[in-house]
């Protein structure tokens, strides 16, 4: 049977996910339509929606649905810029840590291209958001800068990140705050508020992909990125997807129901695996913090290797992982996580991420075992080779 350890990327559809999504298929109205059929299907997102919002003591009216975490991701940042730099023009500082997902850091170099100035804020050497200097980052004309953005845990090493202080900073400081969850979803407690946004990806809990969420602060003042009818207050354009939002409500209450007794379920198999593969490859390097770290995320370094080598050979015996990079337009890249927090471009380059999840076993822990020995021998021998 195929081992799945790349969870992270995308968990399988939870079963009440699939049933919520098929039956609100059966709905065949518009939700914005006044119709009966309209209402039906604005009663599915309706519920949907104060679903969602229990979950992060929000209000229902603050959960806007997108087409996945990448949207929100996109509005969260861009729409908090906009609208705080077009009120005041000086307002053109965006504060944001080095290590962050691409969503991010694609969305604030498409702002640095209108205008905004980066500020950037470094991590430690287990990808640690550093407190201080994002202190300092907000003690300087704090009026200049639009919002704030940050990681709850960071979704390559999975460091947790202290975001309930770097958000209230930021509240202190009077700046909007986004908060990107999308990696903690399921796994750590989460919150609305103190953030002024907070974005969410259904495929990450086992919803149907193709379906996010925007917590958005009723007072915070966004600025819309697609435009066309404003079915979401004004924020977000766009005929709404109510068995994607059933999907994800759906996911969501599970995931939360179960969420401590499968975070120690999970851990227990993680803790195992970190011991027998530093047994079996002591030369591994375990990366990102390992006490404030998310239970399913098992991040190393193998030196002497290059990680798509190993991904392709442990792919080749059934064993699905991810590695510490990323491709942008089909080309692999060092992981901009690993070089942050002070690796070289060799270390960088020889990263495996492994994602355990809620379809995890015993046996799916063994088959990576049993299977990484080897594959790293190989992938040594491939990069002797090539040196």
């Amino acid at each position: 049977m195929p081992t799945y350890l790349d969870h992270a990327a995308s968990t399988p559809v939870r079963l009440v996910a699939r049933e919520a999504f098929i039956s609100a298929l059966a709905e065949v109205g518009n939700p914005s339509s006044v119709h009966r059929h309209g209402q039906a299907a604005r009663a599915i997102v309706e519920d949907a929606r104060e679903r969602v919002a229990r979950h992060f003591d929000a209000d229902p009216i603050e959960v806007v649905f997108t087409s996945g975490g990448t949207e929100s991701v996109n509005l969260g940042i861009t729409g908090l810029y906009r609208a705080r730099h077009r009120a005041f023009a000086a307002r053109r500082r965006l504060v944001v840590p080095e290590a962050e997902h691409h969503a991010t850091l694609d969305t604030v170099t498409a702002l640095a291209r209108e205008g905004a100035d980066i500020v950037w804020v470094a991590v430690d050497t287990d990808g640690v958001i550093d407190v201080d200097a994002w202190e300092r980052a907000f003690a300087d004309s704090p009026d200049s800068i639009a919002c704030a953005s940050s990681l709850a845990a960071n979704n390559e090493v999975g460091s947790i990140q202290p975001w309930r202080e770097l958000a209230e900073i930021a509240h202190s400081a009077g700046v909007p705050f986004h908060l990107d969850a999308i990696a903690a979803l399921g796994h750590l407690p989460l919150s609305l508020r103190p953030a002024s946004a907070v974005s969410l990806s259904g495929h990450k809990i086992g919803a149907v992909p193709g379906v996010g969420v925007l917590l958005v602060d009723r007072v915070a003042s966004l600025e819309a990125i697609i435009h066309g009818g404003g079915q979401q207050r004004e924020l977000r354009s766009g005929t709404l997807d109510a068995p994607a939002a059933a999907s994800f409500a759906a996911a969501l209450d599970e995931v939360e129901r179960e969420r401590e007794v499968e975070v120690a379920r999970v851990r227990a198999l993680a803790d195992e695996a970190w011991a027998r593969i530093l047994t079996e490859v002591p030369s591994a390097v375990p990366r990102g913090s390992r006490e404030a770290r998310l239970e399913h995320n098992l991040n190393l370094t193998f030196p002497g290797c290059q990680s798509d080598s190993l991904l392709f050979l442990l792919d080749e015996q059934g064993v699905s992982v991810a590695t510490g990079s990323a491709c942008q337009a089909g080309v692999a890249q060092p992981s901009h996580v690993l070089m942050a927090m002070g690796l070289d471009e060799a270390d960088a380059s020889s990263a495996l991420r492994i994602t355990l999840g809620h379809t995890t076993t015993q046996a799916d822990v063994d088959a990576l075992v049993a299977a990484l020995p080897r594959a790293y021998e190989l992938a040594l021998s491939a990069g002797r080779t090539a040196n």
